[in-house]
């Protein structure tokens, strides 16, 4: 039976159907009859965000976490341009969005109009499908993009929304969301050839990416067991932080991050490399890998300098099935010693202790997980404070620690830390920002105030950007234009309504955190903090 609904009215049941439960943006006109329908619709809400770029960024948090597409929306024009960096951050760190713009009718969009520009070809680099809404369709599009969103290596979809189509009546059957595409499974050959490579291996190192979270968590068990059992020491990618616990037997650290060159100490004494959905945007096999054999366990094709490495076996396919498949090889012990392995890992620690003079990073962090509950979430934005978060912070669990190192975009952590505390209420939250990354998306703080949630922003303030400044320094160049400030804090005691607390040495800001998280409604705590910690321990090395 066809349903006699406007097109806005189809367009928000059938997220609602799909399990939407947020839409973040900036409304327009033309997106009236839109916040109409969501205001009329049960269980599911619009969330006013200060710009478009932070509803971006919680959609792609809200995506990641729930496993249903999170949604944006932004006007013609600026309103679009400004949601393409949150957008960005879905495509490179693979989360699925829907990203929903206003658009020219047809009559209008080769013309010069005012804030007119081609939506289409905008979004079509930074997703995987860009199209546009039809009256009597309205469903299948939808469907369809979450459909493509979450199948293989998910990701945003962008439809666009044609100005005057939204209280068309779209007459339509009801439809039902379809499943996500099912991955096709790696052949027997290639499994077997993966086996045999592995077999033959006396030193083989396991890689884990940041699609192993995806395995089901029994399968993540049995690939810790499997290390464990043959004797092989295991590396993580920063975006996989959780997969294992730190203290485990086979844990060798996380590449790419602070002290990578102890990690480095491990992986380059494999003869073989076992990447199990290792995806290359979060760091370049060539940056680290040894010139060995490299098995690949994934769902895409693997990107690697084939002149200059050697992919010995790619092997394609649903993940879960390859990865059960390969955990049945018959072989004897690997030559690892465990033991030193782990003593490596705990010098590498070790070297993370703070400073016992200076209110540095390290003690700013240890306070904090020690702080935060054990299945807090936090948020880290960009900066050098989360190359020390990428080695040192210990997460109990995935999705636990939320950073972007695909994207690695800036102003990541304050709307991040807001989509988390919405989609789970009950978790404690907090953002770990720099200096930087806190003047970028610092509005959307306002969103935290009015949606009264219990987020402790966490600001490490150095007045610096520490990460150029060293990379200027490595150089031999001149300091220029990494300086924030002269000196100072962000110097109120309430910013948008939310309470500040600022800190100078440790005691201070463990009393902070402990007032933060008892506050109900956000709290900014700011740490002033000595970053010279930082010189000694991020920008290291991968390899020799």
């Amino acid at each position: 039976m066809k349903q006699r609904k406007t097109v806005a009215q189809q367009v928000i049941e059938a997220l609602k159907d799909l399990g939407v439960k947020y839409v973040f943006g900036v409304p327009s006109g033309g997106w009236i009859d839109y916040m109409e329908a969501i205001r009329v619709t049960a269980d599911i809400e619009f969330i006013l965000t200060s710009h478009e770029g932070g509803a971006a960024f919680m959609a792609e948090t809200t995506g990641r976490l729930s496993g249903v597409p999170g949604v944006c929306f932004g006007t013609f024009g600026p309103g679009a341009t400004n949601l393409t960096t949150g957008v960005g951050c879905a495509y490179l760190d693979r989360s699925p969005m829907i990203v929903l713009t206003d658009e020219m009718p047809e009559n209008k969009r080769a013309r010069n109009v005012q804030m007119n520009i081609d939506h289409q070809a905008l979004f079509a680099p930074i997703t995987k499908h860009s199209t546009r809404l039809e009256v009597g369709k309205v469903q299948q599009i939808i469907f369809d993009a979450a459909q493509i969103a979450l199948s293989g290596s998910q990701g945003p979809v962008h439809i666009g929304l044609p100005q005057g189509m939204s209280d068309k009546v779209s007459n339509e059957p009801k439809l039902s969301p379809p499943p996500s595409l099912n991955q096709k499974l790696a052949s027997t050959g290639t499994i077997t050839q993966a086996k045999a490579l592995f077999a033959n291996s006396d030193t083989p190192v396991i890689v884990l990416g940041l699609r192993a979270k995806l395995l089901k968590q029994s399968l993540i068990n049995e690939v810790l067991n499997f290390a464990e059992n043959l004797n092989i020491p295991i590396v993580i990618t920063p975006m996989a932080k959780g997969i294992m616990n730190e203290d485990h037997p086979c844990y060798a650290g996380v590449l790419f991050h602070a002290l990578s060159n102890i990690v480095g100490e491990t992986h380059q004494q494999a003869d073989l490399v076992l990447a199990i959905g290792y995806d290359e945007v979060e760091f370049n096999f060539e940056e680290w890998m040894p010139k060995v054999a490299l098995v690949s366990i994934d769902i895409d094709k693997t990107d690697i300098d084939t002149g200059e490495y050697n992919l010995a076996c790619d092997v394609i396919g649903e993940i879960n099935y390859s990865v059960t498949q390969l955990l049945s090889v018959n072989c004897d012990n690997k030559r690892w010693d465990l033991c030193e392995v782990q003593a490596r890992t705990l010098a590498m620690f070790k070297q993370l202790q703070p400073e016992h003079k200076n209110f540095g990073p390290c003690a700013a962090l240890d306070i904090l997980r020690k702080t935060l509950p054990e299945n807090g979430i936090m948020t880290s934005d960009v900066g050098a404070h989360l190359h020390l978060i990428g080695q040192k912070w210990r997460t109990p669990a995935v999705n636990l620690q939320l950073m972007t190192n695909g994207w690695s975009s800036m102003g990541y952590a304050i709307p991040s830390a807001i989509a988390a505390k919405l989609n789970f209420p009950e978790t404690p939250v907090c953002a770990v920002i720099g200096d930087g990354g806190f003047l970028m998306t610092v509005g959307e703080i306002v969103v935290a105030v009015r949606e009264q949630l219990n987020i402790v922003f966490v600001l490490f303030t150095d007045n610096d950007l520490a990460l150029i400044r060293i990379k200027q320094e490595k150089k031999s160049k001149p300091i220029y234009g990494t300086q924030i400030r002269a000196e100072g804090t962000i110097g109120c005691d309430s910013l948008f309504g939310a309470k500040v607390i600022t800190a100078y040495d440790k005691n201070e800001f463990e009393l902070a955190l402990e007032q933060a998280f008892a506050t109900n409604g956000p709290v900014v705590v700011e740490a002033v903090l000595d970053a010279t910690e930082y010189d000694s321990l991020v920008l290291k090395a991968d390899k020799p």
